[in-house]
């Protein structure tokens, strides 16, 4: 595979397009420079004739365990977050918005961010590990990249409402009972499998299939555009409070946070 950036691997297998998020020393947590480089892969992908699916993939460990917080801890304020971050979290919406197909193949972790990112795809692979939840709360701040609006419309309002308010996290098998996911597999099998799914995909008509693609997102993400925008600026506001710093702050130290309801 070459390389998009140092920590982010992509190739071109026959009519699919593949990018591998390798940063194995921090869980394959999502930093700009990450996400940039992710972006940039599948931006490409999708302009590419010869291209036809793509596959987003992590590692057996974590395909993604949440965006990188030390990033995220220096930002003080509102109006600061929404300035360093719109970009950032834009990507989360680009992917979403991708002409051609994109499957996520996830194994081991996919939390904040990650389950984000998953959910931006069209399609999820999940190996036996993978352990889907959006724990932002526990932080002091809540999801940003759509793990409000997409994972309520995957799973429903009852279990969106507990995973988002208390950070439960659901099993592969849990996920695929739930509808989260398409398939569970072996941890071996997952990116294997989740190309053998995007090469059958490439194998069709592409004008067709981007046109269902279109047709099904339609169906799904009507009204998903105000929803994004009203979690973007609740997330952002949250940085206005003692809450968000004492979280993130406890977090990089390693120690249970002090909430003061501030």
């Amino acid at each position: 595979m070459t390389t998009a950036a140092p920590e982010v691997l992509v190739e071109a297998e026959g009519a699919v397009g593949v990018v591998v998020i390798n940063r194995p020393q921090a869980l394959n947590a999502l930093s700009i420079a990450v996400m940039d480089a992710v972006a940039e892969a599948l931006r490409g992908f999708d302009r590419d004739p010869a291209i036809r699916c793509m596959v987003l993939a992590g590692l057996p460990r974590a395909f993604a365990a949440g965006a990188d917080i030390g990033e995220m801890k220096a930002i003080e304020g509102a109006k600061a977050a929404g300035a360093a971050l719109a970009r950032h979290l834009g990507h989360w919406d680009e992917i979403g918005r991708m002409k051609k197909p994109v499957i996520a193949a996830v194994s081991g972790f996919a939390l904040g961010g990650g389950c984000e990112l998953a959910m931006a795809c069209d399609m999820i692979v999940a190996s036996e590990t993978a352990v889907f939840g959006q724990p932002e709360v526990l932080i002091g701040v809540m999801a940003g990249a759509g793990g409000t609006q997409r994972l309520t419309k995957a799973v429903g309002k009852a279990l969106s409402m507990e995973m988002n308010l208390t950070g439960r996290r659901l099993t592969a098998r849990e996920a695929l009972a739930h509808g989260l996911v398409n398939r569970v597999v072996p941890v071996e099998s997952y990116l294997g499998e989740a190309k053998k799914l995007a090469a059958l995909i490439a194998a069709q008509p592409p004008l067709a299939v981007q046109a269902a693609k279109a047709a099904v997102r339609a169906a799904v993400d009507r009204g998903l555009d105000k929803g994004l925008v009203d979690e973007r600026n609740a997330f952002y506001g949250l940085f206005d409070t003692a809450d968000q710093k004492e979280g993130m702050t406890a977090f990089a130290e390693k120690r249970k946070p002090v909430w003061s309801g501030k």
